[in-house]
């Protein structure tokens, strides 16, 4: 038989759309043509598949082989294709039985030896093949079959190199065939954080960032260096609610396509922080091919962005349309991908330049001009979608030598598990979700405190979206307390929450 087709998966942001890898052996003068939209890494596979093959020592036949990766409009890349091209070359010449081929999936990357090398996007296309109604069985290297084993309802076998798969259609007993890969159910790992009991003082600060984790609300810290805004960030992560599974899977795919996941992590939030010299490309992705960025990869997690007034305007620009859709777009001429970007935004910033505007030291200099320039590097649509702006002041001696200890995560956490749990069983999900029609059905407010926050947005000319926000701030408070409405107080502290950017 000189025809034998095979399957795989390509890449397509988040999809893993089926491929059909069909190579064909003709008479004629020696030749290795792959068709289909290839791109150089799949071009190049044509050395790698034909050195594999020698040094395992099968026949590579001289004739004209060609492979075709249908559909041929779909963008094909990796080396994940190296794997079904070497098993379709093998079938098509005879020296490997073609019909039990059919039932399975391929993909993994050759070395010129043989071994197969670990790939980017296993359990994308692990989740893919578990979606189709006539579920495939899938063969990857050993390195990516706990990655794909995440995902339920289909048959993985590892395999470590070309002549251990080869081995498996030909074996006549079970002793020559691969072994179905018995994953371990998967277990929540254990995250170890920093803990907040070794942050002294900044109360106020701990306050905010626990109503922050209840309700999933984005947070600006704004204070001199060395108050702890990033000691404090860095502890954010040990305080949120454990993610459930739908989460873990769609943080987990997002990692893998990127060549990231460590099943180790598994429903362990993600937590980003990008330098402040990241490009836009860098922070929602992009390429030929696009990939996911770093908003994307804080999916279920958090984006922390230390110096933020440090980033390029048009950087920080590029966050508005995430932070209120929770999805990013990445638009190109021939194509189009959408990523998840449901991320919790934890950004930190200096009052001014030198960092010491209001400083009881007295050690500013700036002029009202140049704090009001750096301040306005934040655009105000920007600041507009931010949740909650804080101030983290520094401490003093008393503070720092206080003998009594501080709170630590444990605590904090159970209260937010707590909150979080009351908000799923009112609506389904975190306040900070909440669209413009659900806030009427699930932010009652009190009447002196609906009084309360029109004289807030009359005086402070807010906009409707940061009232908005300021309800949802106020909603999860509330949560916090245990109270079905939304208290005068509740409306009070949720409104402290958006007044840290002052002008000099």
């Amino acid at each position: 038989m000189s025809l034998a087709v095979l399957h795989s998966r390509a890449l397509s942001a988040m999809d893993a759309p089926s491929v059909t890898v069909e190579v064909h052996l003709a008479n004629g003068l020696p030749s290795f043509a792959i068709v289909g939209l290839p791109d150089t890494e799949v071009r190049e596979a044509k050395d790698r598949v034909r050195a594999a093959l020698q040094n395992t020592r099968f026949t590579f036949p001289a004739k004209r082989i060609t492979v075709n990766l249908a559909p041929a409009d779909l963008p094909k890349d990796s080396g994940r294709f190296d794997l079904p091209i070497a098993l379709g070359i093998l079938a098509a010449s005879g020296q490997l039985p073609a019909d039990p081929l059919d039932g399975y999936e391929f993909a993994g990357e050759l070395s010129l030896s043989g071994q197969l090398r670990p790939i980017r996007g296993a359990l994308a296309m692990a989740l893919a093949i578990a979606a189709e109604p006539q579920r495939r069985h899938f063969v990857v290297p050993c390195a990516n079959a706990d990655e794909a084993a995440l995902a339920n309802g289909i048959e993985i076998y590892p395999a470590a190199t070309l002549l251990q798969v080869c081995s498996h259609f030909c074996a006549i007993e079970n002793d020559g065939r691969l072994a179905r890969h018995a994953a371990p159910p998967a277990t929540a790992a254990t995250a170890h954080w920093p803990d907040f009991a070794d942050v002294k003082g900044q109360l106020q600060a701990r306050r905010a960032l626990e109503i922050a984790a209840a309700g999933r609300h984005s947070v600006l810290m704004l204070g001199p260096p060395g108050a702890g805004k990033t000691m404090l960030a860095t502890r954010f992560a040990g305080i949120l609610p454990p993610m459930d599974e739908q989460e873990a899977l769609e943080a987990a795919a997002i990692a893998s396509l990127c060549g990231g996941f460590d099943p180790a992590r598994w429903k362990v939030r993600p937590y980003r922080a990008p330098h402040h010299t990241a490009s836009g490309v860098a922070l929602v992705g992009g390429g030929s091919v696009p990939r996911p960025g770093e908003i994307s990869l804080a999916h279920c997690g958090i984006l922390f962005l230390d110096e933020l007034p440090e980033f390029q305007r048009h950087v920080l620009e590029v966050l508005r349309e995430p932070l209120e859709s929770g999805r990013i777009t990445i638009s190109r001429a021939a194509r189009q991908a959408n990523f998840p970007a449901r991320f919790q935004l934890l950004a930190a910033m200096n009052p001014c330049p030198c960092g010491y505007f209001g400083h009881p030291n007295g050690k500013c200099r700036c002029s009202p001009d140049v704090v009001n320039r750096y301040q306005q590097r934040i655009s105000g649509p920007l600041l507009d979608r931010i949740d909650m702006q804080i101030e983290v002041p520094p401490l003093d001696h008393a503070s720092l030598s206080a003998a009594a200890p501080a709170e630590a995560s444990a605590p904090m956490a159970q209260r937010v598990a707590g909150a979080m749990a009351r908000q799923m069983a009112r609506q389904h999900k975190a306040n900070n979700f909440l669209g413009s029609e659900e806030l009427g059905l699930h932010c009652a407010v009190s009447e002196a405190g609906a009084q309360l926050l029109k004289m807030a947005m009359s005086r402070l000319q807010w906009s409707a979206r940061t009232y908005h926000r300021v309800l949802k701030v106020a909603r999860t408070i509330a949560d916090l307390d245990g109270a079905t409405a939304i208290a005068p107080q509740h409306a009070a502290e949720a409104v402290q929450y958006r007044r840290a950017l002052r002008s000099p």
